[in-house]
């Protein structure tokens, strides 16, 4: 079994998870946040929706600068649940194939992300598969759990049962 492979069934379950947890994404609730230096929640959404995306990047570029970003780029602010679905359907079918596609010499190639003179990650692309994109997503769907429980939104089971889906959660 390759790299390519392995990494592919992370990728998918962490996907799918992902994808329930935005699926509860509560409608109407897009400038919500808990504390004033908060994501709101549509925009937290709708950075998770385009993580997802950021494994494209990782497998076509060598190297990506932030600072180099179009000025007029404009980040994602999920105003439904049907918006950052489709974003994020779209973004996980072209991270999957761009994934499916590298071979285990590509994964070993050094990848590199940086903002300006700042460097945040230098390493194997595989590792920037995982840590930049994967464990990012992870971390930020996680933040999302919080903000749904503090708007009374039932959370998903990701890693087992959650308080909401368990055999207690009558």
């Amino acid at each position: 079994m390759g790299i390519s492979e392995r990494l592919l069934t992370e990728f998918d379950h962490e996907m799918k998870t992902t994808r329930k947890t935005l699926e509860r994404m509560p409608e109407g609730k897009a400038d919500w946040k808990p504390h004033t230096k908060s994501m709101p929640l549509g925009r937290l959404a709708g950075h998770l929706a385009e993580l997802a995306g950021f494994g494209t990047m990782i497998v076509q570029m060598d190297a990506m600068d932030l600072a180099q970003r179009p000025p007029d780029r404009k980040p994602l602010v999920a105003e439904s649940r049907k918006q950052v679905l489709e974003v994020f359907d779209q973004k996980v079918t072209e991270a999957r194939a761009a994934i499916a596609g590298a071979s285990d010499e590509h994964w070993m190639k050094a990848w590199k992300l940086s903002m300006g003179a700042q460097t945040f990650y230098d390493g194997p692309r595989i590792g920037a598969l995982r840590i930049m994109m994967m464990n990012h997503l992870i971390h930020h769907r996680a933040q999302l759990g919080v903000y749904y429980r503090l708007n009374d939104v039932p959370l998903p089971s990701t890693y087992g049962p959650s308080a909401d889906e368990g055999p207690e959660a009558k």
